[in-house]
Parts: structure tokens; C-alpha cells; sequence
């Protein structure tokens, strides 16, 4: 029971993020709305539940990698490319961006998509580009739902994340707004009885943490093939080093043997050492031959001192002879 109860107080000081979009959820703020209270929520239910919106039959998306992209919002009507493209090259390479214009007036609609060069550089950006300032405004940047968030409904058919429309009534879900944790348990028979879809799975995390973008999925076997590939370059390059030599053409057409050429090649190194042998060793007995003079020089020296000192101490205590 106590253990229960640390669930639910750990949950509330938590929040939910789904893994795939609800439109009704997604006008909820902890995810408990079982009906549509929202014409546009209503709308956003009707095409999804009828499937008109196909998130991967926009022309203008062709050629972006979604895993490479991020969502980039709140963006100034002063923002142009160019500017949008140096503020986001400090995160990596950009490949492609493509800021949103109205069809008639060419005016900013206040997002666009930037594509990087690869998935790493897009997390980059993810990461630290959420919050920054571009021409005084602050941006909020977000991976690209339109392709990776199943059941995905945008703004303009009454789904999305944020903003208001209409009615005013918030979209929740995201990162800049996320699920409250629910405070009663969701009505999943309720939701059965009426034929709506049960609300999406997702985990719970803490308000601080970043939720992470999802990865790109490997299929089995391009997975197996690239291990495949990883182990013959490996035993190629086993094979290349144990491998015996061959024999090396010269210029003239006579063929030398690797034999040859190493007995050729040790014969040389040997004869080389040899010679530093050699050199080394009358080094060392010409040093020992000078060693040998010096010490005798210096004990000859020696003895010619000492019998000097002997010679000079006699003479001194020999009497002093008087002539009479």
C-alpha cells in the first residue's frame, strides 16, 4: 500500500509524453477527456478516425530525412533564411531548410524545417537549440511529428501541439507542453463503449528532463548484413597479415623469392651488426688501455711524491757537523 501510494506521488510531480498523437487526448491536459469539447478537436477526430490526411503526401517534404530534422517555431516575421541558417549551423551542417511562406503574400508563417547532414547533429540542435533567440524572439525547436508521430493530425485540420484556435482550447503532448499525470484513472471501458480509441502509450518523466526524439528503427537484415560485412573486412585483413609473400617481379623479368630477399636482407643486418660489435669493442679496449696508463702515470706520480717527502724529512733531522 505504501509502495502505491509512492507511485502516485512520484507520477504527479511527473509528466506524460505519448508516443503517438490522440486528438482528443490531445486537447486534455492530464489525458482523462474521453469526448471531443472542441470544434476543431471534433475535426481533428473526424480526419483521423476517416484517414484524409496523409502525413507523407506533402511535395514540399520530399527529399527531407526525417530523422535528421527539427521543428523550428516562434520564429520572428523578420527571420529569413539566410539568418535561420547561420543560427542553426552552429549545431551542425546544414543540408537543407525550408522556411514556411504564405502561398499568396510570401510572408513568414513563423516556422521552418531544418534538415542536418546527419541524425547526431539533429540531436545536437534538439537538445540546445530549444529556447534560444533569433531576432529577439525565442524559438522552440522539436522533432518532425508530421513524419515520425503516428496518427499524426496537424494544426491546420484541427490537431497540433500548441497554440490557440477557435475556442482557445490548448493542445497538450509535447515537449513545450506536456501531459499532466491524470488525476483519476483513464475511462478505457468508457472509452470502448463509445468507440474511441484508447489514449496512446507513452512514459512518464520528470519536468526537467529532455525527452528524447525517436530513432531511426534498423531493419534484421540490414542489420545482419552489415555484421556480415564488419566480419569479412575483419577476416581479410586476418588473411592479408598471415598470408605468405609472393614473389616480386623486377624489370628485367627475373623473379626474386620473398626467401631470398629476407636471407639477403638478415645477411646485411647481420654484417651490420657485426661492424657495431666490432667498433664497440675496440671502443671499449681503447678506453681500458687509457684507463690502465692513467692509473699507472698516477701511481708513479704518487711514489715520486712520497719518496721525495722521505728524501726531504731525512735530510732535515741529519746533525750538523762543526769544524774544529
Amino acid at each position: 500500500m505504501m509502495s502505491r501510494s509512492n507511485d502516485n506521488s512520484s507520477k504527479l510531480n511527473s509528466v506524460f509524453y505519448a508516443h503517438a498523437y490522440h486528438p482528443i487526448q490531445a486537447g486534455s491536459i492530464d489525458g482523462t477527456d474521453i469526448l471531443p469539447h472542441d470544434n476543431a478537436v471534433y475535426r481533428a477526430l473526424l480526419c483521423s478516425s476517416a484517414g484524409l490526411y496523409d502525413p507523407l503526401g506533402d511535395p514540399n517534404v520530399i527529399g527531407e530525412d526525417p530523422y535528421c530534422t527539427v521543428f523550428v517555431g516562434h520564429l520572428s516575421q523578420l527571420t529569413t533564411e539566410d539568418t535561420l541558417r547561420k543560427a542553426m549551423s552552429k549545431y551542425g551542417t546544414v543540408k537543407n531548410l525550408r522556411l514556411v511562406r504564405h502561398i499568396v503574400t510570401g510572408a513568414s508563417q513563423g516556422y521552418a524545417f531544418v534538415e542536418f547532414e546527419s541524425e547526431r547533429e539533429m540531436r545536437r540542435a534538439y537538445e540546445k537549440a530549444h529556447h534560444s533567440v533569433i531576432d529577439d524572439s525565442e524559438i522552440i525547436v522539436d522533432y518532425n511529428r508530421q513524419q515520425l508521430m503516428p496518427g499524426w493530425i496537424p494544426r491546420r485540420l484541427g490537431g497540433g501541439l500548441g497554440g490557440k484556435k477557435e475556442s482557445g482550447q490548448l493542445r497538450f503532448g509535447g515537449r513545450e507542453r506536456p501531459f499532466r499525470a491524470p488525476l483519476r484513472p483513464i475511462p478505457l471501458d468508457d472509452l470502448k463503449r463509445l468507440g474511441i480509441p484508447p489514449p496512446p502509450e507513452g512514459n512518464y518523466m520528470s519536468r526537467f528532463e529532455v525527452p528524447s526524439p525517436p530513432r531511426r528503427k534498423t531493419d534484421y537484415t540490414d542489420r545482419e548484413d552489415r555484421r556480415s560485412r564488419r566480419r569479412e573486412r575483419r577476416s581479410s585483413s586476418q588473411d592479408h597479415l598471415h598470408e605468405p609473400r609472393r614473389s616480386v617481379d623486377n624489370d628485367d623479368g627475373s623473379r626474386k623469392s620473398h626467401s631470398r630477399n629476407y636471407s639477403e636482407r638478415r645477411s646485411s643486418r647481420d654484417q651490420y651488426n657485426e661492424r657495431e660489435d666490432n667498433a664497440r669493442k675496440r671502443y671499449r679496449d681503447s678506453d681500458r688501455c687509457n684507463r690502465i696508463s692513467h692509473d699507472h702515470e698516477r701511481r708513479s706520480s704518487d711514489r715520486e711524491q712520497r719518496s721525495h717527502k722521505r728524501h726531504k724529512h731525512e735530510t732535515r733531522n741529519l746533525p750538523i757537523s762543526r769544524s774544529t
